[in-house]
């Protein structure tokens, strides 16, 4: 069990703690509006503390001598910074996470400064900035629902919705291959039906699967297409709120010679002039984001692509609907909460932007019990994607992968070996150096850091 310390009961901190609860975790959270904390009490089995973050006091009640892992999430930069420093220099707490936002304190002139002789901080999180950066990467690949970079970015876990034109339809598992030869790549899990598995050889793929598979970055857009999946490009985006989000989305895009159009909707007027005068070539629209006038001055009857990024669950889940209603064929939609995943997952052409599993993956190898790489969180919290490397003093190096006694919930379903890339049977041998790459079911993490911790 680890003591958890969460600074910040706000969209970051309540996604956080959505998943971390689902752990055998010992979790305390600090924020100072008792209101959402009152939220998160009632929503999580937590222990809830009113205060300052940054307050040697509220730290001290909250339990911080005892912490394994604080993790500053407010949505103040210098509050995060300032609470990790307390919590080193008064509390010796090990793990330290902050979340920053700001270019000012991002900018990689300024890395050193983040070091126990100076800001004692383990880890920088940037969660809103990760989202976006999620999204540019499934707008980039037209038919995917999302994409994760693995092996040094060589390759990537790429989401699939199968629907009735998927030529793999009704075919085994095992004999993909034989449908489209040209095609590499492994099925990692599948998403039916609200229900996460890991496919059996002679398990079939139906329509309304999501499904997670591996493949070369190189061979993405080859392998959407052999899915039946692949769509015109993304070159006119309207984008619903000028959130942090739409900020770095509209910053990124105006410089983007294959987005041919960008706007945003922003109702707040503040928030509005201060995007215009920052995007030079990107529109800014100021009002209400259901006005029919709005909507028609988007001309989002022409969009290849809505991103509805307020902070509010219920209006994007609305704008997106809105969207698809305009004929708008891809809707990407962040959310916060989990109890919209159904509804949002049932929207035509919906693409499901869940904070939570962009925020944790995050942060998931500080509070795994296996060194690993890297590791993601896949499948909208169901499962995860562990990156291991095998090195000689591994517990697996020089076993079959038979012998490691995975259950069936979990599996090893490729090693990149040099240059090569296995998808292994049982009979396979792990060597020195390979780099494992595993889906580990959520319900299944316990037993898999027992073997490889």
């Amino acid at each position: 069990m680890m003591k958890i310390i969460v600074c910040g009961a706000g969209n970051v901190g309540k996604s956080i703690v959505g998943y971390l609860v689902k752990g055998n975790n010992d979790i305390v959270v600090i924020d100072n509006n008792s209101r959402r904390l009152d939220e998160m009490g009632q929503e999580f089995d937590v222990l809830p503390v009113l205060g300052e973050a940054s307050h040697p006091d509220i730290l001290e009640r909250a339990g911080a001598e005892d912490a394994d892992l604080l993790l500053a999430v407010t949505n103040s930069d210098e509050v995060n910074m300032i609470t990790c420093q307390i919590a080193h220099s008064l509390f010796n707490v090990p793990h330290k996470i902050a979340r920053l936002d700001s270019e000012a304190f991002l900018n990689p002139l300024w890395e050193t400064l983040y070091s126990d002789n100076h800001l004692p901080i383990d880890m920088i999180i940037s969660p809103d900035i990760e989202i976006a950066q999620n999204i540019l990467q499934i707008l980039k690949y037209p038919g995917n629902s999302g994409v994760i970079s693995v092996l040094q970015d060589e390759a990537a876990i790429l989401t699939l919705k199968i629907n009735e034109n998927c030529p793999f339809l009704k075919t085994p598992i095992m004999h993909l291959s034989r449908v489209n030869p040209d095609l590499d790549f492994a099925v990692v899990n599948i998403l039916r039906d609200g229900n996460c598995f890991v496919p059996e050889a002679y398990d079939t793929l139906e329509a309304g699967d999501e499904i997670n598979i591996l493949v070369r970055k190189k061979l993405i857009d080859e392998t959407i297409c052999g899915f039946g999946l692949d769509t015109p490009g993304n070159e006119r985006l309207v984008i619903f709120g000028g959130s942090l989000i739409g900020r770095f989305i509209g910053r990124q895009v105006e410089h983007d010679d294959s987005v041919v159009s960008c706007k945003i909707i922003e109702e707040n007027m503040d928030d509005a002039r201060s995007l215009a005068r920052e995007l030079s070539h990107v529109v800014v629209i100021q009002g209400e984001m259901m006005s029919d006038v709005i909507l028609n001055e988007a001309n989002i009857n022409h969009a290849d692509a809505s991103i509805a990024v307020t902070l509010d669950d219920k209006d994007n889940l609305l704008a997106s609907m809105v969207a698809s209603q305009n004929g708008v064929m891809t809707n990407i939609t962040v959310v916060n909460t989990p109890s919209y995943n159904n509804l949002l997952f049932n929207i035509k052409n919906n693409i499901l932007v869940d904070r939570s599993s962009i925020t944790i993956s995050k942060i998931l190898k500080e509070i795994r019990k296996v060194k690993m790489i890297d590791a993601h969180v896949v499948s909208r919290g169901c499962g995860e994607v562990w990156e291991i490397k095998a090195t000689e003093d591994s517990l697996c190096c020089g076993k079959k992968i038979g012998e490691l006694n995975l259950r069936k919930f979990s599996r090893i379903f490729a090693i990149k070996r040099g240059d090569e890339f296995i998808y292994p049977l049982p009979t396979t041998d792990i060597e020195e150096g390979d780099i494992l790459l595993l889906y580990v079911d959520s319900s299944d993490v316990r037993h898999v850091e027992k073997i490889l911790s």
